[in-house]
């Protein structure tokens, strides 16, 4: 997992050069003591927190997760962002199997219209369309991204419970559960699939042209379209690869747990954007790394873990993740110095 770091000129905003890459800066390693506190806190709250079953548990429940902030980090650094992503992890994996599952004999009644094996590329599809009208409505019909995905996230979300009508699908296709459940190597399969796409993530980032180009489009999107930079086309491809992280992520939800619950993806948007900020993503654009995004999510589900082995109840989850946006965000405004306005 590597960072990028764009030539800045004034007041925090990049040029449309950008400066040639490091693998991996001292501030993004800012988390890191944070995580190790956190673990010590931990083994000091309970004996259970340090063994392999718990640690293990904590990175395949951040697997998913890491998927989405993966998407919005990308989406966030070229200056955009995409509401949609908590409600594509839901619905992607509800298309396919409405598509493929059988209309008579389970307790969901498919379509049947396609062959059980094209469950997975269906989910996948689904999840680039959706990242792709996203694209169409903020660069060809300029709608506010904001609202757009927010209104995309509703719309989503609602044809998840028209289709499912409000129940969880259990008939789950095994090519679903396989990816959920497979081990390589003593860990989850999807642990090793999430830290593959941030390494290769980061890699592009640093080294790919097109990847740079991401923090000059978030930094400056005007000086990098007078740079030569298609800017309209790579924020469309980036808003399409996070619409398929996202629906990826379904996957490896519903095959973890093997079914589509019906409130699949509910409210993960905030822990998103949590995990992005915490891990030194910019609101504006520009600014970044995945490796800081990666250790953001490690942060959040090492809370959880901690308060769960200490006792304290679920119900507070939710209160804690609004706390810990509020602080990440003062954090994130004196330490950058610029207004979140």
């Amino acid at each position: 997992m590597t960072g990028t770091t764009p030539t800045t000129t004034t007041a925090g905003r990049t040029g449309p050069a950008v400066s040639r890459l490091s693998l991996i800066r001292w501030s993004d390693l800012s988390l890191v003591p944070v995580v190790l506190v956190l673990m010590l806190i931990g083994f000091v709250v309970s004996p259970v927190f340090l063994t392999a079953d718990n640690l293990i548990g904590v990175v395949q429940q951040s697997s998913e997760l890491s998927l989405l902030v993966l998407g919005q980090a990308l989406v966030l650094i070229c200056g955009r962002m995409d509401l949609s992503l908590e409600s594509t992890i839901g619905i992607a994996p509800v298309l396919a199997m409405w598509l493929v599952l059988p209309a008579e004999g389970g307790r969901f009644a498919g379509l049947d219209a396609l062959p059980p094996w094209s469950a997975i590329p269906v989910c996948l599809l689904a999840g680039a369309a959706i990242g792709a009208v996203n694209g169409f409505l903020m660069l060809k019909l300029h709608v506010n991204g904001f609202i757009a995905t927010l209104g995309m996230l509703t719309m989503l979300r609602g044809l998840h419970v028209g289709i499912t009508e409000g129940k969880s699908i259990t008939d789950v296709p095994e090519s679903f559960r396989h990816l959920g459940k497979t081990d390589w190597f003593g860990a989850p399969a999807a642990v090793w699939i999430c830290l593959a796409l941030f390494t290769a993530g980061g890699l592009f980032l640093a080294y790919h042209r097109h990847g740079r180009a991401l923090y000059a489009i978030g930094g400056n999107p005007e000086a990098a379209r007078a740079a030569g930079i298609r800017t309209d086309r790579i924020v469309w491809a980036v808003l399409v690869a996070a619409g398929v992280l996202a629906a990826f992520a379904g996957i490896l939800y519903t095959g973890h747990y093997g079914s589509v619950a019906a409130t699949q993806g509910n409210g993960w948007i905030f822990q998103v954007f949590a995990a992005a900020v915490i891990g030194g993503i910019s609101l504006k654009g520009g600014r970044g790394t995945l490796f800081g995004a990666l250790t953001g999510v490690l942060t959040l589900q090492l809370v959880v873990n901690v308060m769960t082995l200490g006792g304290v109840p679920a119900l507070w989850n939710q209160f804690l993740n609004g706390a810990i946006i509020i602080v990440a965000l003062v954090i994130s405004r004196y330490a950058s110095g610029e207004r979140q306005d």
